[in-house]
């Protein structure tokens, strides 16, 4: 019965996680020009967004405190030499990025879809905009694999007694966050990217890593975007 219990506190938590992050990507801009006139897509409405995103991991921490009264990391963090940190990053980071352009090609010549008009709308918001590149790619980073790897992936494996349950479901619904983008490409190659990062901390259980890894893709990419207009690369 308690275990029982916990696995329903899991189910209200992830629900509650993907509501939230769903409705700041689909309604943190029209509510931000709302409540404070600053019109969508501009530095200032982006800057308030990713705020936003930092208050929705606050209250998952605070569901898991009060509530499931348990650690947010159900994984035991365990710890690695700096060389295997080095290897790793280096390691995930170049399969998202082969594996993400072999999708993007796939997809496109399945397709034939066009890039994302928000993405690139978006990008132009980085341009020399430094500060706001780096904290959108720490926002993302430390955001994203807290709550869709640290926190979902190990309670959808509790709930179904199942590893790739977990992998798979939290890969997916990191995969439909990103439909707010406009593209099947981007669902696709996000949902790679949950896949491969989901088996990373499965198997080595290192929160940290993931997080270096897709600061650095995101990183790249918003700097290559700042100094080359190319619509075609997938942030996320």
């Amino acid at each position: 019965m308690k275990d029982l219990s916990l696995n329903r506190k899991y189910s209200v938590g992830i629900l509650l996680t993907f509501v939230l992050l769903a409705s700041v990507m689909l309604y943190a801009f029209p509510a931000i020009s709302f409540f404070t006139g600053i019109k969508s897509n501009t530095a200032g409405s982006f800057y308030i967004s990713r705020i936003v995103l930092w208050v929705v991991l606050i209250i998952i921490f605070l569901y898991t405190l009060f509530v499931e009264r348990g650690s947010f990391l159900l994984q035991e963090e365990k710890k690695y030499a700096v060389s295997f940190y080095a290897k790793a990053v280096i390691g995930l980071y170049l399969a998202s990025v082969f594996g993400s352009a072999f999708l993007n090609i796939l997809v496109h010549l399945v397709t034939h879809e066009n890039t994302s008009d928000k993405l690139v709308a978006i990008s132009y918001l980085f341009k020399n905009d430094y500060f706001l590149i780096i904290f959108t790619c720490l926002t993302a980073g430390v955001m994203e694999e807290l709550l869709m790897r640290g926190y979902m992936q190990p309670r959808i494996e509790k709930i179904y007694n199942s590893s790739i349950a977990g992998i798979v479901i939290s890969a997916v619904l990191f995969g439909i966050l990103h439909s707010t983008y406009g593209t099947i490409g981007q669902v696709v190659i996000t949902s790679f990217i949950g896949i491969v990062f989901a088996l990373f901390y499965k198997k080595y259980s290192n929160i940290k890593i993931l997080i270096i890894c897709h600061f650095m893709i995101d990183f790249v990419s918003l700097m290559i975007m700042n100094f080359i207009d190319f619509k075609h690369l997938s942030v996320f």
